[in-house]
């Protein structure tokens, strides 16, 4: 969804039958989320792995990223297609592949100095990975959390 500003939108879904926050996944759904997400003008999708261990391996996470790119492809429409499975398997070594754009390199950021220290220095050996519409993530960077 473009505006005239330039403004974008992005979605959040799974591979798995939940969300982490407990709501749908798109498991059985890919296609149809796909071209659901294409007609609305979404332009981002963070596919967070969350409730896939529930019905795939963890061996399994290329193939099962495999399904969502090539129903994305399908739509014909540009959205940025993100790889949240807290950098397991080397996904920066695939990611592309099944038409990631970007890809978790680490589990969860927290607001604590040696979480973002340890985040953010274990990165230089990944950068070789990152190329235009190619980006490792480290995650977010909180500044803090409500208690």
């Amino acid at each position: 969804m473009s505006t005239a500003k330039g403004l974008k939108i992005g979605i959040y879904s799974s591979p798995g039958p939940k969300t982490c926050a407990g709501y749908e996944g798109s498991y059985g759904h890919e296609e149809q989320d796909a071209k659901t997400w294409a007609a609305w003008g979404i332009d981002y999708l963070k596919y967070d792995w969350c409730s896939a261990s529930r019905v795939y391996k963890e061996e399994d996470e290329h193939a099962v990223y495999q399904i969502m790119g090539d129903a994305l492809r399908k739509t014909g429409r540009p959205i940025v297609y993100s790889l949240c499975q807290y950098g397991r398997a080397d996904v920066w070594t695939w990611g592309p592949e099944v038409s990631g754009n970007l890809w978790r390199t680490t589990g969860d950021i927290s607001d604590h100095w040696d979480s973002m220290t340890k985040i953010g220095f274990g990165q230089n050996d990944l950068a070789k990975w990152a190329a235009p519409g190619h980006w490792n993530d480290p995650d977010m960077l909180e500044i803090a959390m409500a208690e």
